[in-house]
Protein backbone atom coordinates (compact mmCIF):
# COMPACT_ATOMS: atom_id res chain seq x y z
CA UNK A 1 0.00 0.00 0.00
CA UNK A 2 2.88 2.35 0.82
CA UNK A 3 4.49 1.93 -2.63
CA UNK A 4 1.13 2.23 -4.38
CA UNK A 5 0.40 5.57 -2.73
CA UNK A 6 3.86 6.90 -3.57
CA UNK A 7 3.21 5.91 -7.20
CA UNK A 8 -0.18 7.61 -7.02
CA UNK A 9 1.50 10.81 -5.89
CA UNK A 10 3.99 10.55 -8.74
CA UNK A 11 1.11 10.46 -11.20
CA UNK A 12 -0.13 13.74 -9.76
CA UNK A 13 3.32 15.26 -10.20
CA UNK A 14 4.18 15.38 -6.49
CA UNK A 15 7.23 13.80 -4.92
CA UNK A 16 7.35 13.21 -1.18
CA UNK A 17 10.37 13.63 1.04
CA UNK A 18 9.75 11.85 4.33
CA UNK A 19 11.61 11.40 7.59
CA UNK A 20 10.61 9.14 10.48
CA UNK A 21 11.66 10.56 13.84
CA UNK A 22 10.69 8.45 16.85
CA UNK A 23 7.23 7.67 15.46
CA UNK A 24 6.56 11.21 14.18
CA UNK A 25 6.30 11.06 10.41
CA UNK A 26 6.99 14.30 8.57
CA UNK A 27 5.94 14.58 4.94
CA UNK A 28 6.57 17.50 2.61
CA UNK A 29 5.80 17.78 -1.11
CA UNK A 30 8.79 18.92 -3.13
CA UNK A 31 6.66 19.87 -6.12
CA UNK A 32 3.60 22.11 -6.34
CA UNK A 33 3.32 24.37 -3.29
CA UNK A 34 6.64 25.47 -1.86
CA UNK A 35 7.78 25.12 1.73
CA UNK A 36 6.89 28.73 2.52
CA UNK A 37 3.15 28.10 2.19
CA UNK A 38 3.03 24.34 2.92
CA UNK A 39 4.59 23.57 6.29
CA UNK A 40 4.21 19.83 5.77
CA UNK A 41 1.90 17.38 7.49
CA UNK A 42 2.75 16.32 11.04
CA UNK A 43 0.34 13.98 12.76
CA UNK A 44 2.04 13.55 16.13
CA UNK A 45 1.38 10.52 18.37
CA UNK A 46 -2.40 10.66 18.86
CA UNK A 47 -3.60 8.73 15.78
CA UNK A 48 -1.13 5.95 16.57
CA UNK A 49 -2.34 5.88 20.18
CA UNK A 50 -5.95 5.57 19.01
CA UNK A 51 -5.16 2.74 16.62
CA UNK A 52 -3.31 0.89 19.38
CA UNK A 53 -6.32 1.45 21.66
CA UNK A 54 -8.72 -0.28 19.27
CA UNK A 55 -10.02 -3.78 19.90
CA UNK A 56 -8.57 -6.35 17.53
CA UNK A 57 -10.35 -6.19 14.17
CA UNK A 58 -9.74 -6.13 10.43
CA UNK A 59 -9.96 -2.34 10.55
CA UNK A 60 -7.30 -2.13 13.26
CA UNK A 61 -5.01 -4.37 11.25
CA UNK A 62 -5.53 -2.24 8.14
CA UNK A 63 -4.82 0.99 10.02
CA UNK A 64 -1.68 -0.50 11.56
CA UNK A 65 -0.24 -0.97 8.08
CA UNK A 66 -0.13 2.79 7.57
CA UNK A 67 2.15 3.85 10.41
CA UNK A 68 4.87 4.94 7.97
CA UNK A 69 2.52 7.00 5.80
CA UNK A 70 2.73 8.82 3.50
CA UNK A 71 0.70 11.49 5.27
CA UNK A 72 -0.67 14.39 3.30
CA UNK A 73 -3.39 17.00 3.28
CA UNK A 74 -6.93 15.85 2.52
CA UNK A 75 -10.24 17.67 2.15
CA UNK A 76 -11.88 14.79 4.03
CA UNK A 77 -10.23 16.21 7.17
CA UNK A 78 -11.90 19.48 8.24
CA UNK A 79 -10.43 21.59 11.04
CA UNK A 80 -13.31 22.37 13.43
CA UNK A 81 -12.56 25.89 14.70
CA UNK A 82 -8.98 24.96 13.82
CA UNK A 83 -7.55 22.37 16.21
CA UNK A 84 -9.72 23.17 19.21
CA UNK A 85 -8.93 20.06 21.25
CA UNK A 86 -5.72 21.69 22.48
CA UNK A 87 -5.51 25.16 20.90
CA UNK A 88 -7.78 28.14 21.63
CA UNK A 89 -10.46 27.95 18.97
CA UNK A 90 -10.61 30.38 16.05
CA UNK A 91 -7.12 31.70 16.63
CA UNK A 92 -4.25 31.94 14.20
CA UNK A 93 -2.38 29.30 16.18
CA UNK A 94 -5.32 26.90 16.05
CA UNK A 95 -5.76 27.33 12.30
CA UNK A 96 -2.07 26.74 11.58
CA UNK A 97 -2.09 23.64 13.77
CA UNK A 98 -5.06 22.25 11.83
CA UNK A 99 -3.32 22.74 8.50
CA UNK A 100 -0.14 21.13 9.83
CA UNK A 101 -2.22 18.11 10.82
CA UNK A 102 -3.42 17.66 7.27
CA UNK A 103 -6.79 19.43 7.34
CA UNK A 104 -7.59 20.31 3.74
CA UNK A 105 -10.49 22.53 4.84
CA UNK A 106 -10.49 24.84 7.87
CA UNK A 107 -13.44 26.61 9.49
CA UNK A 108 -13.97 30.23 10.48
CA UNK A 109 -17.30 30.75 12.23
CA UNK A 110 -18.37 34.24 11.19
CA UNK A 111 -20.05 36.89 13.30
CA UNK A 112 -19.85 40.69 13.51
CA UNK A 113 -18.65 43.47 15.81
CA UNK A 114 -20.39 46.65 16.92
CA UNK A 115 -18.96 48.40 13.84
CA UNK A 116 -20.20 45.57 11.60
CA UNK A 117 -16.83 44.03 10.84
CA UNK A 118 -16.69 40.27 10.37
CA UNK A 119 -14.65 38.21 12.81
CA UNK A 120 -14.08 34.53 13.61
CA UNK A 121 -15.97 33.33 16.72
CA UNK A 122 -18.09 30.25 17.31
CA UNK A 123 -20.85 32.40 18.79
CA UNK A 124 -21.54 36.09 18.74
CA UNK A 125 -21.73 35.94 22.53
CA UNK A 126 -18.90 33.68 23.68
CA UNK A 127 -16.12 36.19 24.41
CA UNK A 128 -16.52 35.64 28.15
CA UNK A 129 -15.47 31.98 27.83
CA UNK A 130 -13.13 32.10 24.81
CA UNK A 131 -11.11 35.28 25.48
CA UNK A 132 -9.67 37.36 28.31
CA UNK A 133 -12.24 40.16 27.94
CA UNK A 134 -13.42 39.92 31.56
CA UNK A 135 -9.85 40.56 32.74
CA UNK A 136 -9.79 43.93 30.94
CA UNK A 137 -11.99 46.27 33.02
CA UNK A 138 -12.68 48.85 30.30
CA UNK A 139 -13.92 46.14 27.91
CA UNK A 140 -15.64 44.03 30.56
CA UNK A 141 -17.75 47.07 31.35
CA UNK A 142 -19.17 46.92 27.82
CA UNK A 143 -20.35 43.31 28.10
CA UNK A 144 -24.05 42.57 27.70
CA UNK A 145 -24.00 40.91 31.12
CA UNK A 146 -21.16 41.60 33.57
CA UNK A 147 -19.50 38.90 35.62
CA UNK A 148 -21.62 37.67 38.51
CA UNK A 149 -19.98 35.32 41.03
CA UNK A 150 -21.52 31.98 41.91
CA UNK A 151 -23.81 31.64 44.87
CA UNK A 152 -22.55 28.81 47.06
CA UNK A 153 -24.22 26.96 49.88
CA UNK A 154 -22.45 28.34 52.99
CA UNK A 155 -22.35 24.92 54.63
CA UNK A 156 -21.61 22.51 51.78
CA UNK A 157 -20.01 24.79 49.20
CA UNK A 158 -22.42 23.39 46.61
CA UNK A 159 -23.20 25.70 43.69
CA UNK A 160 -26.71 27.08 44.12
CA UNK A 161 -26.44 29.57 41.25
CA UNK A 162 -23.52 29.30 38.81
CA UNK A 163 -21.19 32.16 38.02
CA UNK A 164 -22.21 33.93 34.82
CA UNK A 165 -21.36 36.57 32.27
CA UNK A 166 -22.15 37.36 28.63
CA UNK A 167 -19.82 39.25 26.35
CA UNK A 168 -20.61 39.59 22.65
CA UNK A 169 -18.63 40.66 19.62
CA UNK A 170 -21.41 43.17 18.99
CA UNK A 171 -20.60 44.80 22.33
CA UNK A 172 -17.22 46.05 21.10
CA UNK A 173 -15.50 47.46 18.01
CA UNK A 174 -13.13 45.58 15.73
CA UNK A 175 -10.14 47.39 17.24
CA UNK A 176 -11.22 46.34 20.71
CA UNK A 177 -11.87 42.77 19.56
CA UNK A 178 -8.35 42.45 18.14
CA UNK A 179 -6.86 43.61 21.44
CA UNK A 180 -8.16 40.44 23.13
CA UNK A 181 -6.34 37.15 23.57
CA UNK A 182 -8.01 33.83 22.86
CA UNK A 183 -8.15 31.10 25.49
CA UNK A 184 -9.58 27.61 25.74
CA UNK A 185 -13.38 27.72 25.69
CA UNK A 186 -14.24 27.13 29.34
CA UNK A 187 -15.44 28.70 32.57
CA UNK A 188 -15.64 27.72 36.23
CA UNK A 189 -19.29 27.64 37.30
CA UNK A 190 -18.26 27.88 40.97
CA UNK A 191 -16.08 30.97 40.42
CA UNK A 192 -16.03 33.75 42.98
CA UNK A 193 -13.64 35.95 40.99
CA UNK A 194 -13.03 36.77 37.33
CA UNK A 195 -9.69 35.00 37.52
CA UNK A 196 -11.39 31.80 38.67
CA UNK A 197 -14.13 32.15 36.07
CA UNK A 198 -11.58 32.29 33.25
CA UNK A 199 -10.35 28.82 34.23
CA UNK A 200 -12.33 25.61 34.06
CA UNK A 201 -10.62 23.93 31.10
CA UNK A 202 -11.69 20.27 30.92
CA UNK A 203 -9.05 17.89 32.24
CA UNK A 204 -8.86 16.10 28.88
CA UNK A 205 -8.00 19.36 27.11
CA UNK A 206 -5.03 21.59 27.98
CA UNK A 207 -3.98 25.19 28.55
CA UNK A 208 -0.48 24.39 27.32
CA UNK A 209 -0.94 26.31 24.06
CA UNK A 210 -3.19 29.03 25.46
CA UNK A 211 -0.78 31.10 27.53
CA UNK A 212 -0.86 34.59 25.97
CA UNK A 213 -0.76 33.17 22.46
CA UNK A 214 -4.36 33.07 21.20
CA UNK A 215 -4.27 35.53 18.29
CA UNK A 216 -7.82 36.49 17.30
CA UNK A 217 -8.69 36.80 13.62
CA UNK A 218 -10.93 38.87 11.43
CA UNK A 219 -12.76 36.91 8.77
CA UNK A 220 -10.65 38.63 6.11
CA UNK A 221 -7.46 37.72 8.01
CA UNK A 222 -8.58 34.08 8.11
CA UNK A 223 -9.07 34.09 4.35
CA UNK A 224 -5.56 35.45 3.81
CA UNK A 225 -4.09 32.88 6.19
CA UNK A 226 -5.96 29.99 4.59
CA UNK A 227 -4.76 31.11 1.16
CA UNK A 228 -1.20 31.14 2.50
CA UNK A 229 -1.64 27.68 4.02
CA UNK A 230 -3.17 26.34 0.81
CA UNK A 231 -6.38 25.04 2.42
CA UNK A 232 -10.01 25.35 1.41
CA UNK A 233 -12.40 27.30 3.58
CA UNK A 234 -15.72 26.59 5.30
CA UNK A 235 -17.13 29.71 6.94
CA UNK A 236 -20.25 29.32 9.05
CA UNK A 237 -22.55 32.32 9.12
CA UNK A 238 -23.45 32.28 12.80
CA UNK A 239 -27.03 32.92 13.76
CA UNK A 240 -26.92 36.33 15.47
CA UNK A 241 -27.69 36.61 19.18
CA UNK A 242 -28.80 40.19 18.69
CA UNK A 243 -32.07 41.13 17.05
CA UNK A 244 -31.86 41.55 13.30
CA UNK A 245 -31.84 43.93 11.56
CA UNK A 246 -28.99 45.04 13.84
CA UNK A 247 -29.41 48.69 14.79
CA UNK A 248 -32.39 48.84 12.46
CA UNK A 249 -30.71 48.50 9.06
CA UNK A 250 -28.11 45.68 9.07
CA UNK A 251 -30.20 42.79 7.78
CA UNK A 252 -29.52 39.05 7.79
CA UNK A 253 -29.26 39.22 3.99
CA UNK A 254 -26.65 41.98 4.22
CA UNK A 255 -24.70 39.87 6.73
CA UNK A 256 -24.85 36.82 4.42
CA UNK A 257 -23.76 38.87 1.43
CA UNK A 258 -20.93 40.59 3.31
CA UNK A 259 -19.40 37.21 4.13
CA UNK A 260 -19.39 36.12 0.49
CA UNK A 261 -18.12 39.52 -0.66
CA UNK A 262 -14.96 39.08 1.41
CA UNK A 263 -14.11 35.89 -0.50
CA UNK A 264 -14.76 37.62 -3.80
CA UNK A 265 -12.58 40.56 -2.78
CA UNK A 266 -9.75 38.16 -1.93
CA UNK A 267 -10.08 36.36 -5.25
CA UNK A 268 -10.95 33.01 -3.70
CA UNK A 269 -12.49 30.59 -6.23
CA UNK A 270 -16.03 29.62 -5.19
CA UNK A 271 -15.00 25.96 -5.49
CA UNK A 272 -12.69 26.51 -2.50
CA UNK A 273 -15.47 27.79 -0.22
CA UNK A 274 -18.10 25.74 1.61
CA UNK A 275 -20.37 28.38 3.17
CA UNK A 276 -22.43 26.97 6.05
CA UNK A 277 -25.49 28.00 8.02
CA UNK A 278 -28.09 26.50 10.34
CA UNK A 279 -30.60 28.89 8.77
CA UNK A 280 -32.10 27.47 5.58
CA UNK A 281 -32.90 31.01 4.44
CA UNK A 282 -29.16 31.83 4.41
CA UNK A 283 -28.41 28.81 2.20
CA UNK A 284 -31.29 29.67 -0.12
CA UNK A 285 -30.06 33.29 -0.27
CA UNK A 286 -26.65 32.14 -1.50
CA UNK A 287 -28.21 29.74 -4.00
CA UNK A 288 -30.34 32.56 -5.44
CA UNK A 289 -27.89 35.48 -5.23
CA UNK A 290 -24.43 33.90 -5.33
CA UNK A 291 -25.05 30.68 -7.25
CA UNK A 292 -21.37 29.79 -7.66
CA UNK A 293 -20.97 29.83 -3.89
CA UNK A 294 -24.48 28.47 -3.33
CA UNK A 295 -23.71 25.38 -5.37
CA UNK A 296 -21.77 23.92 -2.47
CA UNK A 297 -23.35 25.77 0.41
CA UNK A 298 -23.76 23.51 3.45
CA UNK A 299 -27.05 23.29 5.30
CA UNK A 300 -26.28 22.56 8.95
CA UNK A 301 -29.37 20.54 9.68
CA UNK A 302 -31.27 21.97 12.68
CA UNK A 303 -34.02 19.37 12.28
CA UNK A 304 -31.81 16.87 14.12
CA UNK A 305 -31.85 19.12 17.19
CA UNK A 306 -35.64 19.06 17.59
CA UNK A 307 -37.40 17.22 20.41
CA UNK A 308 -39.40 14.96 18.11
CA UNK A 309 -36.57 14.11 15.73
CA UNK A 310 -35.71 10.43 15.28
CA UNK A 311 -32.84 9.65 12.92
CA UNK A 312 -34.41 6.26 12.16
CA UNK A 313 -37.90 7.61 11.48
CA UNK A 314 -38.14 9.58 8.20
CA UNK A 315 -41.59 10.87 9.13
CA UNK A 316 -39.83 13.20 11.60
CA UNK A 317 -37.72 14.80 8.85
CA UNK A 318 -39.46 18.08 8.07
CA UNK A 319 -38.84 19.38 5.48
CA UNK A 320 -38.08 16.08 3.78
CA UNK A 321 -34.75 15.38 2.13
CA UNK A 322 -36.39 15.65 -1.29
CA UNK A 323 -37.97 18.98 -0.41
CA UNK A 324 -34.52 20.32 0.47
CA UNK A 325 -33.13 19.09 -2.84
CA UNK A 326 -36.04 20.66 -4.70
CA UNK A 327 -35.06 24.01 -3.16
CA UNK A 328 -31.50 23.65 -4.45
CA UNK A 329 -29.70 22.33 -1.37
CA UNK A 330 -26.87 19.99 -2.37
CA UNK A 331 -24.92 19.39 0.85
CA UNK A 332 -26.40 18.63 4.25
CA UNK A 333 -24.51 18.48 7.55
CA UNK A 334 -26.04 16.78 10.59
CA UNK A 335 -24.11 15.82 13.74
CA UNK A 336 -22.45 12.47 13.23
CA UNK A 337 -24.52 10.51 15.76
CA UNK A 338 -27.59 10.79 13.55
CA UNK A 339 -25.88 9.15 10.58
CA UNK A 340 -25.28 5.84 12.35
CA UNK A 341 -27.22 3.28 14.33
CA UNK A 342 -26.90 -0.35 15.45
CA UNK A 343 -28.39 -3.30 13.62
CA UNK A 344 -29.80 -6.41 15.29
CA UNK A 345 -26.31 -7.88 15.67
CA UNK A 346 -24.90 -4.76 17.35
CA UNK A 347 -22.93 -3.68 14.28
CA UNK A 348 -22.64 0.02 13.43
CA UNK A 349 -24.58 0.75 10.22
CA UNK A 350 -25.99 3.80 8.39
CA UNK A 351 -29.14 5.28 9.91
CA UNK A 352 -32.41 5.87 8.09
CA UNK A 353 -31.42 9.56 7.99
CA UNK A 354 -28.19 8.73 6.14
CA UNK A 355 -29.97 6.45 3.70
CA UNK A 356 -32.70 9.03 3.01
CA UNK A 357 -30.16 11.79 2.38
CA UNK A 358 -28.21 9.67 -0.07
CA UNK A 359 -31.37 8.46 -1.81
CA UNK A 360 -32.40 12.08 -2.36
CA UNK A 361 -28.99 12.83 -3.89
CA UNK A 362 -27.63 14.95 -1.05
CA UNK A 363 -23.93 14.97 -0.25
CA UNK A 364 -23.14 14.78 3.46
CA UNK A 365 -20.58 16.48 5.69
CA UNK A 366 -20.73 15.75 9.41
CA UNK A 367 -19.48 16.91 12.82
CA UNK A 368 -17.65 16.55 15.21
CA UNK A 369 -14.91 13.99 15.93
CA UNK A 370 -12.53 14.48 18.90
CA UNK A 371 -14.97 16.66 20.84
CA UNK A 372 -16.05 14.14 23.44
CA UNK A 373 -13.00 13.45 25.58
CA UNK A 374 -12.14 9.82 26.45
CA UNK A 375 -14.73 7.36 25.14
CA UNK A 376 -14.42 4.79 27.91
CA UNK A 377 -18.00 5.33 29.11
CA UNK A 378 -19.93 5.36 25.85
CA UNK A 379 -18.69 8.60 24.32
CA UNK A 380 -21.43 11.06 25.23
CA UNK A 381 -23.80 12.86 22.86
CA UNK A 382 -21.84 12.39 19.63
CA UNK A 383 -22.04 8.62 20.12
CA UNK A 384 -25.52 8.42 21.64
CA UNK A 385 -26.95 6.22 18.87
CA UNK A 386 -24.17 3.62 19.18
CA UNK A 387 -23.14 4.07 22.80
CA UNK A 388 -23.44 0.40 23.76
CA UNK A 389 -20.50 -0.52 21.49
CA UNK A 390 -18.26 2.39 22.51
CA UNK A 391 -15.87 1.55 25.37
CA UNK A 392 -12.47 2.93 24.35
CA UNK A 393 -11.19 5.96 22.50
CA UNK A 394 -10.03 3.85 19.56
CA UNK A 395 -13.68 3.06 18.86
CA UNK A 396 -13.99 6.44 17.15
CA UNK A 397 -12.22 4.85 14.19
CA UNK A 398 -14.97 2.21 13.96
CA UNK A 399 -17.57 4.97 13.72
CA UNK A 400 -15.45 6.97 11.26
CA UNK A 401 -15.03 3.91 9.05
CA UNK A 402 -18.80 3.44 8.74
CA UNK A 403 -19.28 7.14 8.05
CA UNK A 404 -16.64 7.05 5.32
CA UNK A 405 -17.24 3.67 3.71
CA UNK A 406 -20.96 3.00 4.24
CA UNK A 407 -22.56 6.43 4.60
CA UNK A 408 -20.15 7.98 2.10
CA UNK A 409 -19.60 11.37 3.72
CA UNK A 410 -17.59 14.02 1.88
CA UNK A 411 -15.70 14.94 5.04
CA UNK A 412 -15.87 15.33 8.80
CA UNK A 413 -15.10 18.17 11.18
CA UNK A 414 -12.67 17.29 13.94
CA UNK A 415 -11.23 19.14 16.92
CA UNK A 416 -7.94 17.30 16.23
CA UNK A 417 -7.60 16.91 12.45
CA UNK A 418 -4.62 14.52 12.64
CA UNK A 419 -7.01 11.77 13.75
CA UNK A 420 -9.06 12.07 10.56
CA UNK A 421 -6.06 12.72 8.32
CA UNK A 422 -4.46 9.45 9.41
CA UNK A 423 -7.57 7.46 8.54
CA UNK A 424 -8.15 9.27 5.23
CA UNK A 425 -4.54 8.86 4.12
CA UNK A 426 -4.56 5.19 5.07
CA UNK A 427 -7.76 4.61 3.10
CA UNK A 428 -6.56 6.83 0.23
CA UNK A 429 -9.44 9.28 0.61
CA UNK A 430 -8.50 12.64 -0.83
Amino acid sequence: MFEQRILSYGIRGVTLVAVVLGGLFLARPTGGQGPDNDPGVQLGPRPFYLVDDMDDSELKTALQQCVEGPFYRTSFSIGHRGAALMFPEHTRESYIAAARMGAGIVECDVTFTADRELVCRHSQCDLHTTTNILAIPDLAAKCTQPFTPAVLDPETGEVMEPASAMCCTSDITLEEFLSLTGKMDASDRAAQTVEEYLGGTANWRTDLYAANSGTLMTHADSIALFQELGVKMTPELKTPNVEMPFEGDYTQEAFAQQMIDEYKAAGVPPANVYAQSFLLDDVLYWIANEPEFGAQAVYLDPRSLGENFDSNNPSTFSPTMQELVDQGVQIIAPPMQFLVTLDDTGAIVPSAYALAAKEAGLDIITWTLERSGPLTNGGGSYYQTVTSVINNSGDMYNVLDVLAQDVGILGIFSDWPATVTYYANCMEIE
